[in-house]
């Protein structure tokens, strides 16, 4: 996604791609960056699989699964999984990736999910809820879908460092808002608008708390130490120390209690 306004990097949860979010158009150039850059493939997947653990013989649900990697890295360690996108694009990529014999569906984050109550152990929604206005329909779908005591990993832009690119870039500051961004991207000769909505962390964590999620992890991450070597400019100004830097905030959530209705003043 276009984090920083920079690279793009994520995958779309919204349904029938248009002139915004066009993942259908960008598929192949996408899925090639997506497959090797420094936030994917060497930070935010890492990072995914770590918190993900063990998952041999799991039945695991890719939220906005794109062209297939994190499914094939999830598959490789034993767990059962489906993937679902909105791009039908990006699907026929990831059956060329995973085979025909692959779980694979289209489907909207925003709307409701081809399957039953409880059909899975885990849901992992990487790099897609940033792409919805409104959270609350999505997360309540996800927690319909997961067993109890199931667990929904979560990976978004992270707030602290959107607010800090406005920052940068001169912009006014909106933290407290839910607003949304359109950012553009250029792959493999394309040009697309990107839209994103960016939240705070307040409402964020309301509305897993609201879904019926208890907040069991809040990470953020260090990236792929042979990075430094492979990225040597993009992480030229980050201390040799230091192994992390401000870009996605991931979350680890626990299915384990009913939704709640918050009351708050802003």
């Amino acid at each position: 996604m276009a984090r920083m306004s920079a690279l793009p990097e994520d995958r779309v949860a919204t349904a029938n791609p248009s002139p915004l979010n066009d993942y259908d158009r960008m598929a192949e150039g996408y899925s090639a960056e997506n497959d090797s850059n420094l936030l994917n493939a060497y930070y935010e997947r890492p990072a995914m699989l770590e918190l993900a653990g063990k998952v041999a013989g799991r039945r695991i649900l890719d939220a906005g699964c794109g062209s297939g990697p994190l499914f094939a890295e999830l598959r490789e360690r034993g767990a059962v999984v489906t993937g679902v996108d909105a791009s039908a694009g990006m699907l026929e990529l990831a059956r060329r990736r995973l085979g025909a014999g692959a779980d694979l569906r289209v489907a909207d984050l925003a709307g409701p999910l081809p399957f039953p109550d409880e059909a899975f152990d885990d849901v992992i929604a990487s790099l897609v809820l940033h792409y919805l206005e409104d959270w609350g329909p999505a997360l309540a779908e996800l927690r319909r879908v997961l067993k109890p005591g199931g667990r929904l990993l979560v990976s978004v832009d992270h707030p602290f460092s959107v607010t800090l690119f406005q920052q940068l870039a001169g912009e006014k500051p909106r933290y407290f808002e839910t607003r949304s961004r359109t950012d553009e991207w250029t792959l493999g000769g394309l040009t697309v608008q990107m839209r994103f909505w960016d939240r705070p962390l307040h409402a964020m964590t309301e509305a897993f708390t609201a879904a019926g999620f208890r907040i069991s992890v809040v990470s953020e991450p260090p990236f792929v130490p042979a990075a430094r070597d492979l990225f040597p400019e993009k992480l030229r100004d980050i201390e040799p120390t230091r192994t992390r830097f401000l870009c996605f905030l991931f979350f680890v959530l626990e299915a384990d209690q009913a939704p709640v209705t918050i009351n708050r003043r802003d």
